[in-house]
């Protein structure tokens, strides 16, 4: 089966070739520098983009995987959850190309294919293909996966391939820093002291699996309205990163590990955009290793948005004969992983 997967759900074009498990191209156009100057991704402007660059990004796609279009068996694309108008570009335009080839289509949860990019994995092999999926990931389930962005965290139980269940969630946006908060985070918390401020871990000892970082905004904010000269102090500001990102990573890896030992699972997976946050990999893999549980992590080029992903989970429901939607359905932008 050789498939072709689109996504557009937010600020980044790609699209995937992808055939019996193998990523044979993941091409990915960013539009982060176009976000910058406004503090957060608009709308119209993201929809716009994918406009321009769907295309080419299609084309180079194909090309990368020697893949004509007319070879294609199926097509998917991300359904949502996501921006209405920027899922729109590539729902539409993959539904036109399945209609156009008399081709299966298939519409993606975004965060179900998160569940799967860990799985996606590199080859080390010089003769090997970039990346496929993993032959053991069977091997590995049930697993308690986490994914973790600046606008949604989840907790899910990976029951079985293709069946999960959401063990729990935000309940509020993780922050709201310059766009894109999280590399910033990174960077500056890398020189600075996690230990200087003592910030709010919301939620940390409740017995449920949700997150909430209101509190901590809101800390964090009357922090720096009491000591503005701390945003005028290099270090200050390293420190100040270094202690909010020790916060919400305490939070995500305590009660990560805390749902996997309950649920009795031998191995944890990890992915979404803050995923690429390093202080938060060398946690869950201190933590995982402390308490004996493999972990999976998604490679940093596969936790933002990609179609790899989106392929790979539309092959495996093609394989098990899920249900093809209707050519005349439409975006879920508001589509929660349940």
């Amino acid at each position: 089966m050789t498939l072709l997967a689109l996504e557009t759900s937010c600020d980044e074009t790609s699209a995937a070739v992808v055939r019996d498990g193998v990523v044979l191209a993941n091409v990915v156009s960013s539009q982060i520098q176009l976000h910058a100057e406004y503090g957060g991704v608009v709308p119209e402007l993201a929809a716009r983009e994918h406009l321009k660059n769907l295309l080419p990004v299609t084309r180079a796609a194909l090309r990368e995987a020697g893949v004509d279009a007319a070879s294609l068996d199926a097509v998917a694309a991300t359904q949502g959850p996501g921006l209405a108008i920027a899922l729109l570009v590539g729902f539409k335009a993959a539904q036109a190309v399945a209609f156009a080839l008399e081709k299966p289509f298939i519409g993606i949860n975004h965060h179900e294919a998160h569940l799967y990019s860990p799985w996606i994995q590199a080859q080390t092999a010089a003769a090997a293909p970039p990346l496929r999926l993993a032959a053991d990931f069977q091997q590995f389930q049930p697993n308690v996966s986490l994914i973790v962005s600046g606008g949604h965290t989840l907790l899910v139980l990976v029951e079985s391939e293709l069946h999960h269940r959401v063990l729990g969630g935000t309940i509020d946006k993780l922050m709201s820093l310059a766009y894109p908060a999280g590399p910033i985070i990174d960077r500056l918390a890398a020189r600075g002291n996690p230990a200087a401020y003592d910030f709010p871990r919301p939620l940390l000892h409740d017995a449920n699996d949700d997150f909430s970082f209101s509190g901590l905004k809101t800390s964090v904010r009357y922090f720096i309205r009491d000591h503005p000269s701390v945003l005028a102090d290099p270090q200050a500001l390293r420190d100040l990163c270094a202690s909010i990102q020790a916060a919400i990573v305490e939070v995500l890896v305590k009660k990560t590990i805390r749902a996997a030992k309950r649920e009795g699972v031998r191995c944890v997976t990890a992915s979404g955009g803050v995923t690429c946050n390093r202080k938060l990999r060398q946690e869950l893999e201190r933590a995982c290793q402390q308490q004996g549980f493999e972990l999976r992590l998604a490679e940093k080029n596969l936790c933002t948005d990609n179609a790899a992903m989106i392929g790979i989970l539309a092959e495996r429901k093609l394989l098990a004969h899920a249900p093809l939607p209707s050519l005349a359905e439409e975006v879920q932008p508001g589509w929660a992983l349940t």
